[in-house]
């Protein structure tokens, strides 16, 4: 994937009425730009090339990325969560289910709409719902039945 231009990248961030502040720019630039989920230490040690984005900053802006629909969270196979760009800025992030690469970590956007919400026993509310399945894109299906 190639890089965006900065400017672009400020003109998501201030269509969702956002402060646009450098490390929102560097983390969500670099989410985009990367062809894998990345962990928050993938992240922090990827941001070491300019100023520097402190852990606790970092955790704000990874949180409010995935709040927005700009990013997505998913916990890998050893409970790590892994964050990647939303594929469609147009989606709202629970409108979808995403497909998890086991091997690449890659995060896809899937257009179907997820099953129904079950229904919820009296007195009980939610907070989050997600939808991934997990398997091998078509990527590294292909490339493992090559080995």
């Amino acid at each position: 994937m190639s890089p965006e231009a900065p400017h672009d990248i400020s003109r998501l961030l201030r269509a969702r009425g956002a402060r646009v502040t450098p490390a929102r720019l560097r983390v969500l630039a670099l989410l985009r730009a990367s062809e894998r989920g990345l962990s928050h230490h993938d992240i922090e040690q990827a941001l070491t090339d300019g100023a520097p984005v402190d852990r606790v900053t970092l955790y704000r802006v990874l949180d409010w990325l995935v709040e927005q629909g700009l990013a997505h969270k998913v916990a890998d196979e050893q409970r790590v969560f892994r964050f990647s760009a939303a594929a469609r800025d147009d989606v709202p992030h629970g409108a979808h289910a995403h497909f998890v690469c086991d091997d690449c970590n890659k995060v896809f956007c899937l257009d179907d709409l997820p099953p129904a919400t079950p229904r919820l026993p009296t007195g009980f509310a939610s907070t989050q719902i997600e939808f991934a399945i997990h398997g091998h894109c078509a990527h590294c299906n292909r490339r493992e039945r090559h080995q």
